[in-house]
């Protein structure tokens, strides 16, 4: 593996840590969370400069399924990121306090808290979309990786179960000023919850991915199972939340 692809990946784990601890206001507090935006921010510039090549790309060659997924996608994420650190810096009040007031305090509060849920999905998907690629060489056969799609949908669906459970789907409309955290839970409960929330997003992204990258060389019936366990995850997320109070 190349240098730059091993960089890559690298800044691709760290950026997803720094999501899901971004995500644990609660655990880290003021202080850290906007030094560690800040270290995110400067992550993300660096990953778009290692990518340059993708952006060369855009306008060159046929556009397929997945090649507009992914492009959408990353376009969206990558506004939801800068809109985010943006919203986030006018309300600074530790790592860069002279930017604050860039626009009226309230406004910016009210859309780094939806941004950053919507830069939370995104990520999930995005991640999500590069799984099939990632797996392409794996030497498991259809029935096993159809066994490890069924565990994934299950996970995938108590994933759901925390993002509703935690509001996450009410900040995504932008209409929330404040985040309503549980500071009585433990930092170790609060992490897992995020990363089963992620989770979610990841196996939708990843179905989504198996469902238009080679959609030709892929079988009726493949796809039927895709959608299915799709369906299955958001059925099983979305009784969980109704039927169990707490977790």
């Amino acid at each position: 593996m190349k240098h730059k692809t091993i960089a890559k990946r690298i800044i691709d784990i760290v950026l997803t840590c720094l999501l899901l601890c971004l995500m644990a206001y609660q655990v880290t507090g003021e202080f850290l969370h906007e030094w560690l935006g800040i270290g995110m921010t400067v992550l993300v510039i660096v990953h778009q400069i290692l990518n340059r090549k993708w952006y060369n790309t855009l306008f060159k060659g046929k556009y397929k399924a997945y090649r507009i997924l992914q492009t959408v996608i990353n376009g969206l994420l990558l506004l939801s990121f800068a809109m985010t650190a943006f919203c986030g810096m006018a309300m600074s009040a530790h790592a860069v306090p002279f930017l604050y007031g860039m626009v009226p305090v309230l406004f910016a509060r009210q859309m780094h808290l939806s941004l950053s849920h919507w830069s939370f999905v995104l990520m999930g998907l995005h991640i999500g979309l590069h799984i099939p690629m990632m797996t392409a060489k794996s030497k498991l056969s259809q029935k096993t990786k159809n066994v490890l799609n069924a565990v994934f949908c299950l996970l995938a669906g108590i994933g759901l179960y925390f993002f509703l459970k935690n509001n996450m789907h009410t900040y995504l409309v932008f209409s929330a000023p404040f985040a309503f955290l549980d500071y009585a839970s433990s930092a170790l409960s609060v992490f897992i919850q995020n990363i089963e929330a992620l989770l979610f997003w990841v196996f939708l992204g990843t179905q989504a991915a198996l469902l238009s990258k080679n959609a030709k060389q892929r079988t009726h019936k493949q796809n039927i199972f895709n959608i299915a366990i799709m369906i299955v995850s958001v059925l099983f997320g979305s009784l969980l939340y109704v039927i169990i109070p707490s977790f």
